[in-house]
């Protein structure tokens, strides 16, 4: 009779086998998100800008945090040059979770400008406790007088010329224009509808020879809707054609973003993040047409928005460099 052990052995290799096989892996489960730390809440009074006169403000700094709030020190700042009394309040006491200190400051309040105007008034608090930051900062902007209707109301540049009259051309402050013939060719016609980057705009329906773009100087322009983005069409001139915009919505908060435009002709078309939308050849100069066989272009370029709200007017950049032909919201 043959002996078992082999048998047995093999038997016992197989249940071997068997109990060292690995358990299936099991997905751990997604840490839950942490819930976001309450940050102390600071709020600016509304500024009575009806000068010459002294204003009242009021900063009120509430704990949001899960200790109490101590040591607190109030610092008020308006635009540059306007005096503030004082420059900083040391609040009293201490503040659980929930209460609010505040502290009062005295401002002198010039006279009114004509013409739109924006104020900016900042207010910091400092304090230990509280959620444990150990400062706090809020921004309060405040305008004066009404936006322009439409960009059209802000054109102050004649950078389209017929080549019949190139006399009035002054795009880049050497009496130098675009051609309207060229750009005509190029698809850019008075009212013409021009698509780019998602947003639909449309040439300046302006004569040639008459105003018909914004050389950028911090106009306040109304512009109404909702998108994820705003689009500037324009060109450039210098390299040095770029700034922020800043985009102020119906409910009292604003945006920016900065934005450029390569030289009208020789940067490169990418230059300042900006997209060639159409190309010209040659321009206008003050003698005539001229410099044929050189593209003198037109670019696309954008700035984000807040799309759940509603857009009031838009602030242009301050740089003269920078000319816009149009801009329209996008979604």
């Amino acid at each position: 009779m043959r002996s078992a052990g082999p048998i047995t052995s093999l038997r016992a290799m197989a249940v071997a086998a068997v109990l060292f096989v690995p358990a299936p892996a099991v997905a751990a489960a997604a840490p839950e998100p942490a819930p976001a730390a309450a940050r102390t809440e600071v709020t600016i009074s509304p500024v009575d800008l009806d000068g010459p006169a002294v204003a009242a403000v009021k900063v009120t700094v509430k704990n949001a945090g899960p200790d109490r709030m101590r040591s607190v020190k109030v610092s008020f700042a308006g635009p540059v040059g306007w005096a503030v009394q004082p420059a900083v309040r040391s609040v009293d006491g201490t503040f659980a979770a929930g209460a609010t200190a505040a502290a009062e400051f005295r401002i002198q309040v010039p006279e009114q400008r004509p013409g739109f105007t924006v104020r900016t008034f900042t207010a910091t608090a400092t304090y230990k406790g509280g959620d444990g930051a150990g400062s706090a900062t809020a921004t309060r902007t405040q305008t004066s007088g009404t936006p322009l209707a439409n960009l059209e109301a802000a054109y102050n540049n004649v950078g389209v010329t017929d080549e019949s009259n190139t006399a009035p051309g002054n795009y880049d402050g050497e009496g130098n224009s675009f051609s309207a013939q060229k750009l005509a060719d190029a698809g850019l016609t008075p009212g013409g509808r021009v698509e780019a980057l998602g947003a639909e705009l449309t040439w300046p329906a302006a004569a040639p020879g008459t105003k018909g773009n914004v050389s950028s100087a911090g106009q306040a322009i109304t512009l109404s809707g909702r998108g994820s983005k705003l689009v500037f069409l324009g060109s450039g001139v210098t390299s040095g054609a770029a700034g922020t915009a800043t985009v102020y919505y119906t409910d009292g908060t604003s945006s920016t973003g900065s934005f450029g435009f390569p030289n009208w002709s020789f940067d490169p078309a990418n230059a300042h993040g900006a997209t060639l939308v159409a190309s010209s050849d040659g321009r206008n100069r003050p003698s005539g047409y001229g410099n044929a066989g050189i593209a003198y272009r037109i670019f696309a370029h954008v700035v984000p928005l807040d799309a759940a709200k509603q857009v009031e007017f838009v602030v242009l950049p301050s740089n003269g460099n920078i000319h816009v032909f149009d801009m329209a919201i996008a979604p």
